[in-house]
């Protein structure tokens, strides 16, 4: 794991006038699945929550963060794991800088491995790993193929499954194919607002059970999924230099403030530092 602390991010000086800007790198990514390394400062991240996975490995410095009630710290070389859904925060512990990298996985790919379960819940997010983990799931410079992208999901599945504070090998099995067709009619096009009626016939379930079992399957809420995909499509036309005020009617938020409150909520960060963050 050597190579992952060393060299790979240069550390903010402490002297002032030091340079003390926010940098994040996005990595090649894969259909589900977004890489980023990042160094950053003091609180960095609002509270905030996402519909993925996010399993990140601490480069230097201490990351802490607040998740289910309690203040976490995670050293370099140790990883962290946050589920779908859950508020966090982020930032340096000792109040300098910090840098890790991390990926964003999509649940419905772990459902592919899982059978209908349940996700994996990862009650205690911070863990020790071997160098060798560290090197196969936060190596991010290699593209991802479909070989590579599905041994990355396999790894990542072992690690959430034998991370798990508690399973349930006995659980009942999801109407998945119903969940997908859901989330596949969201995900195709997320500005439209479909009816609730329309979502319970498509899953072939009546509204409690698809809102119990959809968060079960994909760790979220239907609702709170396409707000999220709402937010991908802003983020692509971002980075592609669009203002915020076209970014947001294009993706189907009310007004500008309306995207950058729940860009807030789901990023920790304005769209306007994120894409500084990035230049």
């Amino acid at each position: 794991m050597s190579e992952l602390l060393t060299g790979r991010i240069d550390s903010a000086p402490a002297a002032d006038g030091a340079d003390r800007r926010d940098r994040i790198r996005l990595a090649p990514g894969a259909a589900g699945i977004e890489r980023l390394e990042a160094h950053l400062h003091g609180q960095a991240f609002a509270p905030h929550r996402h519909d993925t996975y996010a399993i990140g490995l601490t480069l230097a410095g201490v990351q802490t963060f607040s998740f289910r009630g309690r203040r976490w710290h995670c050293l370099p070389g140790q990883c962290q794991i946050l589920h779908p859904d859950e508020l966090h925060d982020g930032g340096a512990g000792d109040g300098g800088s910090f840098a890790y990298r991390i990926l964003y996985l999509d649940p419905a790919l772990l459902q592919e491995g899982l059978g209908g379960r349940p996700l994996p819940f990862v009650a205690n997010p911070v863990h020790d790993l071997p160098g060798s983990a560290a090197r196969e799931i936060w190596s991010l410079d290699a593209e991802l193929d479909d070989v590579a992208r599905t041994d990355l999901v396999v790894m990542v599945a072992r690690l959430l499954t034998d991370a798990a504070a508690a399973r349930e090998p006995h659980a009942a099995t999801l109407a998945l194919d119903g969940l997908k067709r859901v989330r596949e009619l969201i995900a195709a096009d997320p500005v439209p607002q479909h009816a609730m009626a329309e979502l319970e016939q498509l899953a072939g379930l009546d509204r409690w059970s698809l809102a119990r079992q959809f968060r079960a399957a994909f760790g979220t809420s239907p609702s709170r999924f396409r707000t999220l995909r709402q937010l991908d499509h802003a983020r692509r036309l971002l980075t592609g230099g669009a203002p915020l005020a076209d970014a947001a009617a294009a993706s189907g938020f009310a007004d500008q403030s309306h995207m950058t409150r729940q860009f807030k909520r789901a990023f920790g960060l304005t769209p306007a530092r994120w894409t500084a963050a990035l230049s």
